[in-house]
C-alpha cells in the first residue's frame, strides 16, 4: 500500500535577502509541480520555509506605488529595498523582527479551494495568538489577522498568497519584534483607514518575544492545521 500522508520538509532561514528567498520559493514551487506529474510517486514532500527578512517593502500585483511614502534617497538612506511581486495583495513591509512563513503546499493533495487556504492561515495566526492569550480576529473586507487595541483595530499579520498549477507561494508577514516605525513609510497593504493600525507582539506583551519559541509555536500549528507531518 502506497504511504499517502502528506509530509513537510521545514527550511528556517535569518538575515534573508530577499530576492534570494524569493528564488527558493520558485524553486521548490517548480519542484513541486513536476512531482505532480509522477502520479505513483509517494510520499510527497511539501515545504515550510520560515525567515526573517533585511528591510523590505514589497508590492503585490494589485499594489499602488504611491502606498510607498518613502522616496529613493530615503530607501537608500535607510537600507531598504523594492519589490514588485507576484502574490495578491498591495504593499507591506518584512524586516528583522518579523516572522515571515512561506508554504509551498500542492493543495491538490489538500483541497482546491483558494478561500479556504487563506482562512486556514488566518487561523493559524489567531490560534497561535491565543498562546500568548491575545484574541485575534477577522475584519470581513480585510485579509489578514487584527486585534482590539483601544479604539484601534491593529493589524498584526498580513497574507498574501500566489497559485500555479494549485501550488502556493508567498504566505504571511507575522510581526513578532517588528520595529513598527518602518511601516510609517508605507500605508500598509493600502488601508488608510483612522481607526486601522499595525502592532506586533511585542508591542502589545511590552517586551521582546522569543522568535524561536514562536516559529516552534507556530510550525506545530500549520502542521496539525493542515494534517501534515515534518520530515
Amino acid at each position: 500500500m502506497q504511504d499517502t500522508t502528506n509530509f513537510v520538509q521545514i527550511h528556517s532561514i535569518r538575515k534573508a535577502d530577499y530576492q534570494d528567498v524569493w528564488d527558493f520559493q520558485g524553486h521548490l514551487l517548480q519542484k513541486l509541480v513536476h512531482s505532480k506529474r509522477k502520479l505513483n510517486e509517494f510520499p510527497f514532500v511539501h515545504h515550510l520555509i520560515f525567515c526573517e527578512h533585511t528591510p523590505v517593502y514589497t508590492i503585490g500585483k494589485s499594489g499602488d506605488i504611491n502606498h510607498l511614502l518613502y522616496d529613493k534617497t530615503t530607501l537608500d538612506y535607510k537600507g531598504i529595498d523594492v519589490y514588485h511581486i507576484n502574490r495578491g495583495g498591495d504593499i507591506t513591509y518584512h524586516g528583522p523582527g518579523q516572522l515571515t512563513v512561506y508554504p509551498i503546499f500542492n493543495l491538490e493533495l489538500l483541497f482546491r479551494d483558494l478561500h479556504k487556504y487563506i482562512r486556514l492561515l488566518e487561523e493559524c495566526i489567531i490560534e497561535l495568538l491565543s498562546e500568548y492569550h491575545i484574541d485575534g480576529k477577522r475584519i470581513e473586507e480585510y485579509t489578514g489577522v487584527w486585534v482590539d487595541n483601544g479604539s484601534l483595530n491593529q493589524k498584526i499579520c498580513a497574507i498574501g498568497v500566489h497559485m500555479s498549477r494549485w501550488v502556493s507561494m508567498h504566505g504571511l508577514a507575522f510581526n513578532v519584534n517588528t520595529n513598527l516605525e518602518y511601516f510609517k513609510g508605507i500605508i500598509p497593504c493600502g488601508i488608510n483607514d483612522e481607526d486601522k493600525d499595525v502592532c506586533s507582539l511585542a508591542s502589545l506583551h511590552g517586551k521582546p518575544i522569543s522568535m524561536d519559541e514562536v516559529e516552534d509555536k507556530l510550525k506545530y500549528i500549520i502542521c496539525n492545521t493542515f494534517k501534515m507531518k515534518e520530515i
